[in-house]
């Protein structure tokens, strides 16, 4: 085991080090270059489609509206990343790893919405009528059946690491914040998550749907208005805080109290791999979300995708590295959920960490509701319609094993396979970069820029 465990650690070294984090950057900007900065010049706009895509459209082809879509690839981005995720970023990155996130950010929404746009664009019909798209039928589709492998490859990475980082990774979250915070056993959590897990993946994309489109906007209205309270009790801290973050990333940050300091590599590294993690811009799961949105047409979706990276990582994730800031509690020597906890007890003694616990574990449920429908859609695309059933009991059996065993080395396996993944996406973003420049030119034609 210890031989294995080794493997996958110097693996997860190689495809999380410097040639990943080029070629997810790099691509980011080549989009964004080629679109010539449209989904940063548009974010406005991006807002505007989101209310709009609240109606149903009758006339579009799809099993829920645009906006559900939108929730449901939000429900499996907001979660442990922009928790736990944020607070390991600084405790291993120092702050200025906080600034790399949001370059991970700005240069993934051009991601983010050209996933989106050829996961729509060359979606599929699937056997039980609903529309199936993502990056397997992208390449599948786009890129014609020379291409087939990699297409292959994605499902098998995706199928794979869905299980670790959107199922036992979150439940084991959860059921290690209730049992810190309420002094709940770790099985009874495990049943409670199982059960309601069932009950919602067992109705499929229209469940799922209906579920994340309500719980997400509540949730994080209620996580904002909770850290922005945080930041009105230290508001004189606040310009430091910022300050400290951009400063940091241009130039080491010195050991202090807890913190052991860290290099600006670290801050690059771990700022663009956690942004990755919390927001998903790169890995291509947003598409299989958006593919099943009613649209007529894939400029629109990407559209709304693409505020999807915008609203989880630049305005979730930096409310959570805002608080940890201005609270002082980042040179604890604290990381993880525990950084965070620290930071909301800290300004909200006595009841804090009990309510960002209850906050993570909603948002970790979503994110499992969310990655289940990511997992079955790889499983289908591999063996047909024929696992779906299979593929949804064994998800919910997942959860609750996550919620009672260590998962040190799952979380190792799965952050691995999510670089795998990403490795065909970005590819086939790359070669049908021309298709998605031509589809955004048209649509801009057409509603008059």
């Amino acid at each position: 085991m210890e031989t294995i465990n080794n493997f996958v650690s110097g693996l997860n070294g190689i495809v999380w080090g410097v040639p990943m984090i080029v070629l997810i950057l790099g691509t980011g900007l080549f989009l964004q270059l080629r679109l010539g900065f449209m989904p940063i010049r548009k974010i406005g706009y991006g807002f505007r489609m989101i209310g709009k895509s609240r109606r149903p459209d009758d006339a579009a082809d799809g099993e829920i509206t645009p906006f559900a879509a939108l929730m449901t690839a939000l429900s499996a981005t907001i979660g442990t990343g922009n928790i736990a995720g944020v607070a390991t970023a600084i405790a291993l990155g120092g702050p200025g790893a906080v600034f790399w996130m949001w370059m991970t950010a700005f240069v993934g929404m051009a991601t983010k919405y050209a996933e989106v746009v050829v996961a729509v664009k060359y979606r599929e019909v699937d056997d039980q009528g609903e529309h199936a798209g993502g990056p397997m039928y992208a390449i599948k589709n786009g890129l014609g059946k020379g291409w087939g492998w990699l297409a292959v490859a994605f499902a098998v990475f995706g199928g794979l690491a869905g299980f670790g980082i959107g199922n036992m990774v979150q439940s084991n979250s959860i059921s290690e914040a209730m049992g810190t915070a309420f002094g709940l056993p770790t099985w009874v959590s495990g049943v409670v998550l199982a059960v309601l897990t069932g009950a919602v993946i067992l109705g499929g994309i229209r469940r799922i749907g209906a579920v994340a489109e309500k719980l997400i906007p509540a949730m994080a209205v209620i996580y904002v208005i909770a850290v922005g309270i945080i930041l009105l009790l230290n508001l004189t801290a606040l310009p430091g805080a910022l300050m400290t973050i951009i400063t940091s990333a241009f130039s080491p940050t010195s050991a202090v109290g807890g913190f052991a300091g860290a290099a600006v590599m670290h801050g690059i590294r771990f700022g663009v791999a956690r942004g990755i993690f919390s927001n998903e811009a790169g890995l291509g799961t947003a598409g299989i979300a958006q593919a099943a949105g009613a649209t007529r047409d894939p400029v629109y979706s990407g559209m709304i995708g693409m505020m999807g990276t915008f609203i989880d990582t630049i305005i979730i994730c930096t409310m959570t590295a805002l608080a940890i800031m201005v609270t002082g509690v980042w040179t604890t020597g604290e990381s993880g959920a525990a950084l965070s906890a620290a930071a909301f007890e800290a300004a909200l003694p006595g009841f804090g960490s009990e309510l960002l616990a209850l906050l993570l574990s909603v948002f970790a449920f979503t994110t499992i509701l969310g990655w289940a429908f990511y997992g079955e859609k790889c499983w289908e695309f591999l063996f047909g319609a024929k696992a779906e059933l299979p593929f949804r009991v064994l998800w919910t059996v997942s959860v609750f094993v996550g919620t009672v065993v260590t998962l040190d080395f799952a979380w190792l396996v799965a952050d691995t396979l999510n670089a795998l993944m990403a490795i065909p996406n970005l590819i086939s973003l790359i070669a049908l970069s021309p298709v998605v420049v031509m589809l955004t030119r048209e649509y801009l034609d057409r509603n008059d820029r």
